[in-house]
């Protein structure tokens, strides 16, 4: 017969209560974003980081897949594995480029509202709290 888990101070405790123990504060840490709590402002690079890292990679894909049209114009063997692998990279840079910089405005736009929203709340509660 297996004897229950002991806690760190001697004490037993039961199955359900160490996975409720353990797993609340982590499923709750998880699934919360901290920016929604909390009303802290976040720098620039929180705020733009995916956006600009997509950007990055996807300028990097494109200007990798320029060099590789590019070779088959210039090279002889291997011609044709070139001009397949070429396009393909250039269109995937293309595609992740462009996807980041359509995402900038999207999140400035979200900035704006939610700075709009605090400030109608903020207006509410003034009003309504008399």
């Amino acid at each position: 017969m297996e004897m229950p888990p002991k806690s760190p101070d001697g004490s037993e405790k039961s199955p359900q209560e160490l996975v409720t123990s353990n797993t609340d504060s982590t499923l709750y840490m998880s699934s919360r974003s901290e920016s929604v709590w909390t009303s802290a402002s976040r720098s620039k690079w929180d705020i733009y980081h995916k956006p600009v890292i997509v950007v990055s990679v996807g300028a990097a894909i494109f200007l990798f897949g320029t060099v590789i049209t590019s070779l088959s114009c210039f090279l002889t063997n291997n011609k044709y594995v070139y001009k397949m692998t070429g396009p393909a990279f250039l269109s995937l840079g293309l595609m992740l480029l462009v996807c980041g910089l359509v995402w900038i405005p999207i999140i400035r736009k979200k900035q704006k509202q939610r700075q709009k929203s605090q400030f109608l709340q903020s207006l509410k509660s003034f009003f309504f709290n008399r």
